[in-house]
């Protein structure tokens, strides 16, 4: 059975999902190999130091944002966008609300099953 999304997702039909404090996601188009992500933020939310597998890559679509990949921290804003290697610990601070758009490679499954 293969596992992917429906061909066109509209936000306006797409669930919204709380995985911590101030922060909202909806998990958007995937296939196996490919999930793309959209992460709302409030001022002062936290996405906790982790470390996951997947490849990641992610657009800073609004607002400010204190990143730490491995220790290494910088302020993004509107237009930067970063990426994770498979196993990095890896979180960030919202300075300023604003829209994160990740993209993982392969899928994650764990997003799902939160569903």
């Amino acid at each position: 059975m293969k596992t992917q999304s429906k061909r066109y997702m509209l936000e306006s039909e797409t669930k919204w999902e709380v995985p911590a404090p101030g922060i909202r996601r909806q998990v958007m188009a995937y296939d196996g190999q490919l999930m793309l992500v959209k992460v709302v933020f409030e001022t002062g939310a936290v996405g906790t130091q982790h470390q996951h597998y997947h490849s990641q890559a992610t657009y800073v679509v609004s607002g400010k944002f204190e990143l730490n990949i491995e220790g290494d921290k910088r302020i993004l804003t509107a237009g930067d966008s970063y990426y994770v290697a498979p196993d990095e610990m890896h979180g960030c601070v919202c300075l300023e609300a604003g829209i994160l758009i990740d993209t993982f490679s392969p899928m994650r499954a764990d997003f799902l099953n939160a569903q």
